[in-house]
């Protein structure tokens, strides 16, 4: 493999980094999305970008005269980035079904369409799947599917030329809205590594690193390059979720030299795992901590918990392995798939054959103490978190326990949450109630910090 950046001067490594960055955090780049400055940037790197993410990460960049797509090498199915409703919310199942029909539309479509009758084309494809349907004479049917056109809008596959999405959503009968297509760019966003209709899991979108028999060294070079992967993707990676031979490039100088060459971003190993830590605010599409309820009461949150597992000495438990992770996730998406419509003669095999990690035992916490220390957090804190989640200190437990998930600070097990190393960066988090607003703040700075601190 040739240098990093080999190409790249000294002087213009900085704006090089910064296309990198952008890139990893908007797999899709229009000439609207996400700004307008965006297109201009990787047109002018993507060459070098195209080599070095291929030959550093195993990722393809396919650019057009108004399009850059960054097709990712998947390792694990990950549930902590869902694309997001017009109210911030997850998207459901209904939803991704409707993203993925009106994407199917708009490629059979003109350069225009009205919201009414791009509702129609699809509520007709949905009708024929079991158990979706898409009554437009439904206010929650039209919620959902106006939420997979604004998605698509936000991205620059759909532009509104006149007329009201949320009047529509409101009064179909009375309101309409009027969309231009950008055809280049629906084509971009849905591309499929895997002819779907041959896969039975989900598990066969996951890359299983074939063609072992191609001999020791590109064993090696793909190994490597999914250590960098997932260093890059996750907030931390832990040396116990990882086999022996995973473990050995994890620890390997030269996957922090790529990475910090790649990024300009710094790499942090301690004794329980490694890290890139995102100093730029411009790479992590999960920052942390940062405004918002739900944000501030996840860093109150692990900070009760880092304090609960330093002085009560909790029961320590096994934790699921990533292969044990990936199998119960797979198996709930799983149930969900229509059994029509699968070609099962073409189907590939999709179990990967990886060197499985060996089950660590963490703290457990509870449900029952996580709902009492919300409890504790709302009376303490209540009057400056919003309005919405002071009503509703239940799903406000659940988003920031469902943060702390994202960020690899706590695991979920059946009855609680077991606490990862990583969470004792924010053991000592302290926060300020002020007249109108709340600052939280950190007393560490470095990862896994806090763990060496008395």
């Amino acid at each position: 493999m040739g240098g990093v950046a080999e190409q790249v001067s000294s002087l213009e490594l900085a704006d090089y980094q910064r296309a990198v960055r952008l890139l990893l955090s908007h797999a899709l780049i229009t000439d609207a999305h996400p700004n307008r400055a965006a297109l201009p940037l990787i047109r002018r790197w993507a060459g070098q970008l195209r080599t070095d993410l291929h030959e550093v990460l195993g990722y393809r960049l396919v650019t057009t005269p108004n399009t850059a797509r960054l097709l990712r090498a998947q390792d694990e199915l990950d549930v902590t980035r869902p694309a997001r409703t017009r109210t911030d919310r997850p998207f459901d199942r209904r939803r991704y079904a409707y993203l993925v029909l009106t994407l199917a539309t708009l490629g059979r479509s003109g350069p225009q369409t009205a919201l009414s009758e791009l509702a129609d084309a699809v509520a007709a494809d949905a009708a024929r799947i079991d158990g979706l349907g898409l009554d437009t004479e439904r206010k929650p049917d039209r919620d959902a599917f106006v939420d997979a056109v604004t998605w698509l809008a936000e991205r620059g596959a759909l532009t509104l030329a006149d007329g009201s999405a949320a009047d529509w959503v409101s009064s179909p009968d009375q309101a309409e809205a009027l969309y231009d297509i950008d055809r280049e760019v629906v084509f971009a966003i849905y591309q499929p590594s895997r002819v779907l209709q041959h896969m039975s899991s989900v598990t066969g979108l996951l890359d299983h690193d074939r063609g072992v028999a191609q001999g020791v060294h590109r064993v090696r070079e793909a190994a490597a390059r999914r250590a960098r992967r997932l260093v890059l993707e996750h907030p931390v990676v832990y040396y116990a979720d990882a086999g022996e031979s995973l473990r050995g490039q994890l620890r390997h100088p030269g996957l922090a030299e790529d990475l910090e060459r790649l990024t300009g971003q710094a790499v942090e190993r301690r004794a329980e795992g490694v890290a890139l830590v995102d100093t730029s605010g411009r790479l992590s599409d999960l920052r942390f901590p940062s405004g918002g309820t739900p944000s501030q009461a996840a860093l109150l949150l692990a900070a009760r918990i880092a304090a609960r597992v330093e002085t009560s000495r909790p029961s320590m438990l096994p934790a699921p392995t990533s292969a044990e992770r990936t199998e119960t996730l797979a198996a709930s998406i799983d149930a969900g798939l229509p059994v029509k419509g699968v070609l099962a003669e073409l189907s590939e095999a999709e179990t990967a054959e990886r060197e499985p990690a060996e089950a660590q035992a963490y703290p457990f916490v509870t449900d029952a103490w996580l709902r009492a220390a919300m409890t504790q957090l709302m009376e303490t804190y209540g009057t400056a978190f919003s309005l919405a989640w002071r009503g509703d200190p239940d799903r406000l437990l659940r988003e920031a326990v469902r943060l702390l998930v994202a960020l690899r600070l706590v695991v979920r097990v059946e009855g609680g949450v077991l606490a990862l190393p990583l969470l004792a960066r924010y053991r000592g988090a302290t926060a300020e109630v002020r007249p109108r607003a709340r600052r939280a703040e950190r007393q560490q700075d470095t990862l896994f910090e806090a763990s060496e601190v008395k």
